[in-house]
């Protein structure tokens, strides 16, 4: 029990190391492109952490069993470097009941990814959704920042006002200069403006009052200037990207109710992602073993390609059992495969260890004496 006691906490504190600082590598970019649509407007900026706070236990259902694989690869490394586990082989504890002991933490982080999979992060990417559908239903106008030029459907439009009146609910001192449907340019001036739903028209329109229209090629004298009481003008919706899919936001239980391929592959990636913890477990154990004169680092890096293999084969078939081209149920021969290869490392041991000492050793060059 303190031999499981000691391995347990080792794996834990090594898996939250990881896992922490992944999260704020992918936390730290996703905020600045966050915080990019927010400086030009299109997400408001009370939303950004909210936005955040939702999408964590997306990251964390990905990051947990990549962070758990390189927690043990870490920590039992370290016990090899360190020559414990030649204590701890001396006293009797094999591969297999090391793998036993390493099963224990597993099974914690493994429930923590099922609960964050099946329930807490589809909780979240509905909720993210609600938030940046609130944000995309605004108008570009609606986002703007008096003082301050904005840049509207592509360019094609810029719009600026000196103030705005809350009391009132309208700019004040606008300008706008756009391009008509001949593509020739047209500036609108007005002392006020409000947004208005037009019920014969479908759409949100910005009325500008007191002002004038002038029409014409800058440089040239043939321009046109009138002047009205009233001017409408169609507000252009927000374009704002978003990594949620409608996938991401549907419940299990939905999920399960469904019999569309896309729903079933979905739910079969949620139910996935528990099993892939244990089994890179499985895989890390063995491969974890190192000569300490390597370094605990020495199996780290084609350790690491047998995870992303394992995880792009299981990426790459959701996506073709989504179209339609694959069955659901090659997700779960995937994982068969790598459940062989990890029981392969385990009860094979000493079959790979006596073939690796019969390769022949490559010759070492000898360093003339001067």
């Amino acid at each position: 029990m303190i031999i499981f006691r000691y391995l347990a906490r080792e794996v834990l504190v090594s898996t939250t190391a990881v896992t922490a600082v992944l999260l704020l590598i992918i936390s730290s970019a996703r905020l600045i492109k966050y915080l990019a649509e927010a400086a030009t407007g299109k997400l408001d900026a009370s939303f950004v952490f909210l936005v955040m706070f939702w999408r964590i236990p997306g990251f964390l259902e990905l990051l947990l069993p990549l962070g758990l694989f390189l927690g043990i690869l870490l920590a039992l490394g370290r016990l090899y470097l360190d020559s414990e586990m030649v204590v701890l082989r001396a006293c009797g504890i094999s591969q297999r009941r090391l793998v036993l002991y390493t099963l224990g933490p597993a099974s914690l982080v493994a429930g923590l990814v099922a609960l964050l999979s099946l329930w807490i992060a589809p909780m979240g990417a509905a909720k993210t959704e609600a938030i940046l559908q609130v944000q995309e239903s605004r108008s570009e106008l609606e986002m703007l920042t008096p003082g301050r030029f904005l840049s509207q459907t592509r360019g094609r439009q810029v719009t600026y006002a000196e103030s705005y009146d809350a009391e009132a609910d309208e700019l004040r001192d606008v300008f706008i200069a756009q391009r008509d449907e001949n593509g020739q340019p047209v500036v609108l001036m007005a002392s006020r403006a409000q947004r208005q739903d037009i019920a014969n028209y479908d759409g949100r329109f910005l009325v500008l009052e007191d002002g004038y229209r002038y029409d014409g090629e800058p440089g040239l004298s043939d321009y046109s200037r009138t002047g009205y009481d009233r001017y409408g003008i169609r507000l252009p919706e927000a374009e704002l990207v978003t990594e949620i899919t409608e996938l991401d936001a549907l419940s299990t239980p939905t999920l399960m109710q469904a019999e569309d391929p896309s729903h079933q592959a979905r739910l079969h990636w949620r139910l996935s992602l528990p099993v892939l913890a244990f089994i890179v477990t499985l895989i890390a154990v063995p491969m974890s073993k190192t000569n300490p004169r390597q370094g605990r680092f020495a199996k780290l890096i084609p350790s690491i390609v047998v995870y992303l293999l394992y995880l792009s084969l299981l990426t790459s078939t959701r996506s073709a059992v989504e179209e339609g081209e694959q069955s659901v149920w090659l997700l779960w021969v995937i994982h068969g495969g790598f459940l062989l290869f990890a029981a392969n490392l385990i009860l094979a041991e000493h079959f790979w260890m006596r073939v690796r000492n019969r390769l022949p050793s490559l010759p070492r060059l000898r360093r003339k004496e001067a």
